[in-house]
Order: structure tokens, then C-alpha cells, then sequence
């Protein structure tokens, strides 16, 4: 999405389109895109600002905190706006903008009762450490086992 600063009327301009699901830049591996970003927008000019109202709307894939499942949410932002400072004239491309607030829309903690279709958020009973059988096939985590307590000791070079 690109504003032409010269050609943007006084009363502003509307902007309506998708940019790919790639420009969101997922690194982890529990977070994914899966829609393009949706906007329809309108961006006016006031003296040394640019102001970007309007609706944006992206579906995410996401991994449930408790379950462990993958589900989709849509983030829909109806009313957003954006103030942006610029300068006299050229073009601006807002993308990173509305990309931010989008992202930061995210759920910190996602569970899937709170998707697109709202799953069974529970969590798997074989990740509970309680009445668990010890030959469950699962690894005991590092803080179950009891560490030697001359393990430090050991470590240590002989100065002889």
C-alpha cells in the first residue's frame, strides 16, 4: 500500500486491499498467517501528519497454551487509526504500521475456546504429574530428577 502524498485530496482518500500473508514475518513456529492482511481505509493529510482510519481483518493460525492444538483466529479491527508524521510531499507506505496493529492484537496466552471455532481447551491429561503412572513412556523433566550431591563437586578440575 503506497500514498502519494501529492495527489492525496484534502478531503482524503480511500484505500481498500490485501497485502500477502508473508508480510507479518512469523518467526515462531506456533504462530503462522494465514490470510492476507485485509484493509479498507481512508488516509487524510493535516499539516505534517497522516491520519489512517478504517477496518483491518487477518486470520492467524495459532497453538492453544493448554491443549497443544492449532486453531485459527481472525483479528478484526473495525476502527482503527493511525497517525503517521511525514513530511511535505512524497510517498508513504503505511504497511508497517498497520502490520503493528494487527500484531499487537494477538493473544499473548492463545487458547483455542477463543478461536474462529471455539475448541475443548483442556489440557491433555498425560502431561499431569498427578496419580500419573511412573511408566507412562514420558521423560521425567530435569527438575524431577534428583541431582548427586557432589555433581558440583565433580565438575571441579583437580589443581594436583
Amino acid at each position: 500500500m503506497q500514498i502519494n502524498l501529492a495527489e492525496l485530496p484534502d478531503e482524503g482518500k480511500e484505500f481498500e486491499g490485501e497485502i500477502p500473508a508473508e508480510f507479518f514475518e512469523l518467526k515462531e513456529k506456533d504462530t503462522k498467517a494465514v490470510t492476507p492482511l485485509a484493509y479498507h481505509v481512508k488516509a487524510q493529510r493535516f499539516d505534517n501528519e497522516l491520519l489512517i482510519t478504517g477496518a483491518l481483518q487477518a486470520t492467524f493460525e495459532l497453538t492453544c497454551m493448554r491443549s497443544l492444538h492449532s486453531y485459527n483466529q481472525t483479528i478484526e479491527l473495525p476502527q482503527v487509526a493511525i497517525s503517521i508524521e511525514i513530511e511535505d510531499q512524497g510517498i508513504i507506505d503505511p504497511s508497517d504500521e498497520l502490520r503493528e496493529e494487527v500484531l499487537l492484537e494477538l493473544p499473548t496466552n492463545p487458547r483455542c475456546e477463543e478461536g474462529d471455532e471455539p475448541g475443548n481447551c483442556e489440557i491433555d491429561p498425560k502431561y499431569l504429574a498427578v496419580d500419573n503412572p511412573t511408566d507412562d513412556g514420558l521423560d521425567n523433566a530435569p527438575a524431577q530428577e534428583e541431582p548427586s550431591p557432589w555433581a558440583a563437586l565433580d565438575t571441579l578440575e583437580s589443581n594436583d
